[in-house]
């Protein structure tokens, strides 16, 4: 079931889903609540490194580079061009409520994805949401730190799981603060 606006406000009183810094009001929609695109980015370094190899030692976090973007300057995302951001937000979950992070449509409809496959915020998440930022447009997009980037909306679970995701033996990402690369190579290379 997914919650409605009055339910997420009374899980946030409950402390089964934690936000902080704590939201305005017009953060919240019927059933979703608003996160803002925060101010590190991390970029592949791709004239450096001709192909990213899963079988590799090496973390794909090591051709990346981080960007921070000063107050009141935009990061522009050029067409056709993939980055990582993070959320100005930190996100704590319960162990029977999990999230979605969905796109918003009016960044949609200029061409800019917010997640490719990483929508799932298991139970017990913790952290600040990495956003897998593309653009499809044919025009170079400018998008500001603070500004609504995407949305989440929350589901009661049938019952509590029995692990949660931070307590998950060899869980990736949880309590991260900036942009997080794949950690997929350390599963493919065996390590």
């Amino acid at each position: 079931m997914v919650l409605s606006d009055v339910d997420i406000k009374r899980y946030i009183a409950a402390g089964k889903i934690k936000i902080s810094p704590e939201l305005p009001p017009e953060q919240f929609g019927s059933c979703s609540v608003d996160f803002r695109l925060g101010a590190e980015f991390s970029v592949f370094e791709y004239s450096r490194h001709p192909y990213i190899d899963l079988k590799e030692k090496g973390s794909v976090q090591d051709i990346m580079r981080s960007i921070v973007v000063k107050p009141g300057e935009p990061f522009v995302l050029q067409p056709r061009d993939f980055v990582l951001a993070i959320t100005e937000e930190t996100l704590e979950l319960d162990t029977e409520t999990l999230g979605r992070l969905e796109g918003r449509s009016s960044l949609g409809r200029i061409g800019i994805i917010v997640h490719g496959t990483a929508g799932l915020f298991d139970p017990g998440w913790i952290g600040k949401a990495t956003l897998e930022l593309s653009n499809l447009s044919r025009m170079a997009v400018a998008l500001y730190p603070g500004m609504r980037i995407c949305s989440f909306t929350f589901e009661q679970l049938s019952s509590p799981v029995a692990v949660s995701y931070r307590n998950k033996v060899g869980n990736k990402y949880a309590g991260q603060t900036s942009p997080l690369a794949s950690k997929l190579v350390s599963e493919v290379s065996g390590t």
